[in-house]
């Protein structure tokens, strides 16, 4: 599923001050989802800790409804692992919600 993350850090809680305009509205696609966390791969460096908005684009094909659902969410990196030239992030959601498009 896509996702848009931003961070609410200061400095973008991002390692690096080049790596802050990358993020951006960084565009990705998630590996798990649950009700809990997301995982999901980006260019861009993020710091453990640091706190992020995130969109999960949710297809109203896959959900069955007439129109597509995005969750915005807010949450907080938990885990980084650096995987050849992408980052695999883990964040928890703490708050969510749902958006009719």
């Amino acid at each position: 599923m896509p996702v848009q993350v931003r961070s609410s850090e200061p400095d973008g809680g991002v390692d690096g001050p080049s790596a802050v305009n990358r993020m951006q509205g960084t565009g990705t696609e998630t590996l798990d989802i649950s009700a809990g966390g997301v995982q999901f791969y980006m260019d861009s460096e993020i710091a453990v800790g640091a706190q992020i908005e995130f969109t999960i684009a949710l297809s109203a094909e896959a959900l069955g409804t007439p129109a597509d659902v995005l969750v915005n969410c807010v949450g907080r990196v938990v885990r980084r692992l650096k995987k050849g030239e992408q980052h695999v992030v883990a964040a928890v959601i703490d708050e969510y919600r749902f958006e009719r498009s």
